[in-house]
This record gives structure tokens, C-alpha cells and sequence, in this order.
């Protein structure tokens, strides 16, 4: 096979790999050690994002006529592409903790959800945490009012099993009142 069929088979990987991505980014693996980089390779499989080193010059004709094509500024020097697909944060974020151990690792780029971002950019989005982590804490925020929301109904209903309907109505009246007041007294 002549070496331009060789170099097209490998841009059109590329171009199948970024089909359909949600990020990706570029880094300057350059000084990290076999074992290093074994670990790296490691938690990004484990992080369901694709690691790959490729030829400056053929991610360069991958990118052109992409949503990534301004990535081909940073095509300089040593260069891996991390890929995810799932969580658009998650390339990002592994390779972030990486880099804390490893300071070898360093970010050139990258490109979210379509919008590029530049070595200051994409730290920031590696700092996002995972979809389902943000999704607990907004169940979380939805919780704490609504228990509260719970245990009072649960006190008035208590109230009333207590002193009767009309008993309990009336101090809950009053309650309701009272908290008026207090707050346009504030």
C-alpha cells in the first residue's frame, strides 16, 4: 500500500474518532515515563475516553473542516488527543487529576461541546464535575425543602389527630401569622 494510503487510512480514523464526540483535547505527553503513561492510558479507558498519539500532520488534516479545527493551532511539538464521548467533561477532568501527579502532562487545548477553549479554558472545564455529581447535589438542593415541607404537614397532621380539627387550624393560622409579620417587620 502506497504511504498516501497509508496517511488517508490514518486521517480517516481520526475523522470516525471525532465523529460524534462531545470533547476533545490536546496535551504535550512529552517526559512522562512508561509507567506514567500506562496509569494515564489507565483512567482514561476506565473514564470511557479514547487516548491516542497521532501525527501532528494527520490530526492537522483530520481537524480541517471540523468543529475542531482551531485545534490545529496547538499542533506543535509532541501531541496526544483525548476523545469523549458520553461525558463532555470527562477527557478534561481525568487528564486534570493526572496532571497533578504528573507534571510532565501538560493541557495545549481543547474542544467542548463545539466551543474551543484555550489552555486557561479547558483547566476551568476540568475543574466541572461528572454529570451524575451535579445531578446528586441538585437532588440534594430539591430535598432539604422538600422534607421540610414533610415533617410540617406531619406536625399539623399530628395537631390535628391531637386536638381536632378546628384546634389545630386555628394554631396553624396563628403560625402563619405570625411568620407575616415577622418578615415585613424585616
Amino acid at each position: 500500500m502506497p504511504n498516501v494510503e497509508l496517511k488517508q487510512t490514518v486521517v480517516d480514523e481520526i475523522k470516525s474518532r471525532l465523529d460524534g464526540a462531545s470533547s476533545v483535547v490536546l496535551v504535550d505527553y512529552r517526559g512522562l515515563s512508561v509507567e506514567q503513561d500506562t496509569k494515564l492510558r489507565k483512567d482514561l479507558r476506565e473514564g470511557n475516553v479514547i487516548y491516542k498519539v497521532y501525527k501532528n500532520t494527520m490530526m492537522n488534516f483530520a481537524f480541517k473542516g471540523t468543529e475542531f479545527e482551531e485545534l490545529k493551532n496547538h499542533l506543535a511539538g509532541p501531541s496526544a488527543i483525548a476523545i469523549s464521548y458520553d461525558d463532555p467533561t470527562a477527557g478534561p477532568r481525568i487528564l486534570k487529576n493526572v496532571a497533578k501527579d504528573f507534571d510532565k502532562l501538560a493541557f495545549k487545548a481543547g474542544v467542548v461541546e463545539g466551543v474551543y477553549y484555550d489552555v486557561d479554558g479547558i483547566k476551568k472545564v476540568a475543574s466541572i464535575p461528572a454529570r451524575d455529581e451535579l445531578l446528586a447535589k441538585l437532588l440534594g438542593s430539591f430535598q432539604s425543602p422538600i422534607s421540610t415541607f414533610a415533617r410540617t404537614v406531619k406536625a399539623i397532621a399530628d395537631k390535628v389527630e391531637e386536638t381536632g380539627a378546628e384546634t389545630a387550624a386555628s394554631l396553624v393560622g396563628a403560625k402563619v401569622e405570625e411568620e407575616v409579620q415577622e418578615k415585613t417587620e424585616e
